[in-house]
């Protein structure tokens, strides 16, 4: 008969291995570390120098229409600029005055772009 003996072989003790990065793992760690730090150097470029124009800020001064009830931007297009493309007179009007929609309200104050202006 023969017999089976349980547990454990003794392992021999091993050094724990120490972590080696190789010359190509450097450089690319160390372009992984510089490259934020490039960021945000080039951000902080742009914006570190202030203005050298005056200290006051610029104002534009603007014709404005009321919008009366039943108004639309085509109307007003229309009647602000009758010899140019209306769509380009809207999509002016629209984007001076950030409006959401071309939903216009009776009242409702509108600023008319210079290129426009009687």
């Amino acid at each position: 008969m023969s017999t089976i003996a349980l547990g454990t072989a003794p392992r021999a003790q091993q050094r724990p291995s120490r972590l080696r990065i190789t010359r190509r793992g450097r450089v690319v760690l160390g372009a992984l570390l510089a490259t934020p730090i490039a960021i945000a150097l080039a951000l902080s470029a742009g914006n570190g120098a202030p203005a050298e124009a005056g200290s006051t800020a610029a104002t534009a001064s603007f014709d404005y229409i009321t919008v009366a009830a039943g108004e639309s931007l085509w109307d007003l297009a229309a009647w602000i600029a009758p010899e140019a493309d209306p769509r380009e007179v809207v999509t002016a009007l629209v984007e001076l005055n950030q409006l959401g929609s071309s939903e216009l309200q009776p009242g409702q104050r509108l600023a008319i772009p210079a290129a426009y202006a009687h």
